[in-house]
């Protein structure tokens, strides 16, 4: 590939890993799928490219529509909850997050919610909702007739559920919420927690078999106060924490020393804590390791 090839390609590469990121909900995945695309691109005919950027979305969603098969097999024998690898996205990892509805299309709750999809509804859906593509560029893109996808793109909706509203407090105050939270926990505050917890907040951790994590959703303000400061008197005593934004939501990053344990992301809903997740699975760390380390 000549360099301007290669420029070309780069030029393209954030949409493309944006892309493959919401449809596999895997960053080390969606590197991947978007190498190949690299590799494809190199190969091809460009007489035959007239719009590479078209081109490219193309390659990469068929390449992630063969992913999401076997993705989907791996994730039925998944040991515990699943959630999708973090990200950090201060650095416009997933391109630009300006307003609560594109923070939302990022979050760990949609990506959970998406995997209620088949591969190609999903296809639609991201490529409808998160980057603006009319039914007719789908069409495109998937090679399935017009009316086709518009009744894949309504089917997932229903699947998806609509967007729900709510008041979002500014961003700092969504940090001094996260840091008070940490305070409570360490100093096993229980009532100090559950000040700051939605009466329904739910806890999930995904630990994949691979570390010690509760296996099924906690919820409730009580169980997850309690949960939360006994774990941090058992397992959080020699951590560090950072602060970092996760999935567009305010988020905590914990180390032991210069190895990264957990990436937790903090859905805040009406100026309270509704719901906490915690990626511990170290499978599931490598790519956000590697994003903070830069920083």
């Amino acid at each position: 590939m000549t360099t301007a090839l290669a420029e070309e390609f780069e030029s393209h590469r954030p949409r493309l890993f944006g892309l493959a990121y919401r449809m596999l909900g895997s960053a080390d995945e969606a590197q991947d799928a978007v190498q190949d695309a690299y590799l494809r691109f190199s190969g091809a005919d460009r007489a035959g490219i007239e719009y590479p950027g078209a081109w490219l979305a193309k390659v990469v969603t068929n390449l992630c529509l063969s992913r999401l098969t076997s993705a989907r097999a791996r994730r039925e024998q998944y040991v515990g909850a699943w959630l999708p690898e973090p990200v950090v996205t201060s650095d416009g990892a997933l391109g630009p997050l300006e307003s609560a509805e594109q923070r939302d299309a990022v979050s760990m709750a949609m990506l959970v919610l998406l995997e209620r999809l088949t591969p190609t509804e999903r296809a639609v859906y991201v490529l409808r909702e998160a980057f603006g593509y009319g039914h007719r560029e789908i069409a495109g893109v998937l090679d399935l007739t017009e009316p086709n996808c518009r009744q894949l793109y309504r089917r997932a909706v229903q699947r998806v559920g609509e967007p729900q509203s709510r008041f979002e407090p500014a961003p700092e105050l969504q940090e001094e919420l996260v840091a008070s939270f940490l305070t409570a926990a360490r100093d096993g505050d229980l009532a100090g927690l559950e000040k700051l917890l939605a009466a329904d907040v739910t806890w999930t951790s995904d630990g994949g078999g691979k570390v010690s994590a509760a296996r099924r959703p906690v919820e409730g303000r009580d169980k997850v106060a309690r949960l939360t400061a006994g774990g941090a008197e058992r397992f959080a005593a020699g951590l560090d924490f950072t602060t970092t934004e996760v999935n567009g939501e305010p988020g905590l990053a914990a180390w032991a020393g210069d190895t990264l344990v957990a990436v937790v992301a903090f859905d805040v809903r009406d100026g309270l804590i509704a719901h906490v997740r915690a990626v511990v699975n170290p499978d599931k760390l490598g790519f956000v390791r590697r994003q903070l380390a830069r920083s």
